[in-house]
């Protein structure tokens, strides 16, 4: 009772191959003979399974549906071999005289075979892959991260030094004008609420001296010339060098996650090569290591560095 029920069961399964030799109940196909081009159930199929020559010449295989390209397209025969080197099905000519002659032929029982077995073989292979902790998606997210984390903070405490650097003697510097803008206000308001004509009259060349450093007074304008100066200015390319090696390493690290096989020179090398004094046209001077140019112009101080 069980197997009618599942016989019945299959025959309703749209998936399914139903023989097509079976004229009324149509039973579930064991074989489909490529070359008959039909699909036969366990009765219909002994006469290929018991005549020597149908068994040698018919191929079966197990139950297809057949959509009309079970032969060769150019030689109008069937296909029977398939081929290795092109995984295409081929015909007897195709095999023995075409294009294919050389190739790596195989019955289509022996191609299902090998092929099968070498898709478990690399299944295993790429199993290996994904249940490797080393390769996992979050393993490699946080060592991407905190690759480019150390290198950000690098970059980020660099130039913070060397802002703090310039802001911290130029705010000395600037808060120094300051007074003195501060001091002629408080000049002129005393001399103009002078009533006595004899004590503002005598006041007032300090008062003229006060108001004249206050007009020369430039709150954009840097430190003065010195001996400070130039230390200050020595120690911020000695910092902004270090700037500029973390961003170029930065920079490399981010170009080289994206295309490594294009821009692994980007990151920082041991190169010995440097800049040759004689080189430099006017304006130009070099940082001690020889690796650095800058370039004073009307838009500021430039810099170029020698990556390679």
């Amino acid at each position: 009772m069980s197997d009618s029920i599942q016989t019945k069961r299959r025959r309703t399964d749209p998936q399914t191959i139903l023989c097509d030799m079976c004229t009324e109940d149509r039973k579930p196909a064991k074989k489909t003979c490529m070359k008959c081009e039909i699909s036969m159930c366990v009765q219909h199929l002994q006469a290929h399974l018991t005549t020597p020559v149908l068994l040698q010449t018919h191929p079966l295989t197990e139950p297809m549906a057949l959509c009309g390209n079970t032969k060769c397209s150019q030689h109008g025969k069937l296909l029977e071999y398939y081929c290795l080197d092109d995984m295409t099905c081929v015909c007897v000519s195709c095999a023995i005289e075409d294009q294919h002659r050389l190739h790596n032929m195989k019955t289509f029982s022996t191609a299902h075979k090998e092929l099968l077995e070498k898709l478990k073989a690399e299944q295993l292979i790429l199993q290996e892959k994904t249940d490797d902790e080393d390769v996992s998606l979050e393993k490699w997210e946080k060592s991407e991260r905190e690759k480019l984390g150390r290198c950000s903070v690098r970059l980020i405490e660099a130039v913070t030094k060397l802002r703090d650097i310039s802001l911290t003697s130029v705010q000395s510097s600037v808060s120094a004008r300051m007074v003195s803008l501060k001091t002629s206000k408080s000049s002129m308001e005393a001399a103009q609420k002078e009533k006595d004509t004899f004590r503002f009259l005598q006041m007032y060349s300090q008062v003229h001296q006060d108001v004249e450093k206050a007009k020369a007074v430039d709150l954009r304008k840097g430190l003065e010339p010195g001996s400070h100066r130039d230390k200050l200015v020595e120690e911020m390319r000695q910092n902004g060098e270090k700037m500029v090696k973390q961003a170029s390493q930065f920079w490399g690290s981010l170009l080289t996650l994206v295309d490594p096989e294009h821009h692994q020179e980007l990151v920082p090398t041991d190169s010995h090569l440097i800049f040759e004094p004689q080189s430099l046209g006017p304006g130009m001077s070099l940082s001690k290591d020889k690796r650095k140019v800058f370039h004073n112009s009307y838009l500021g101080q430039c810099c170029a560095t020698l990556l390679i």
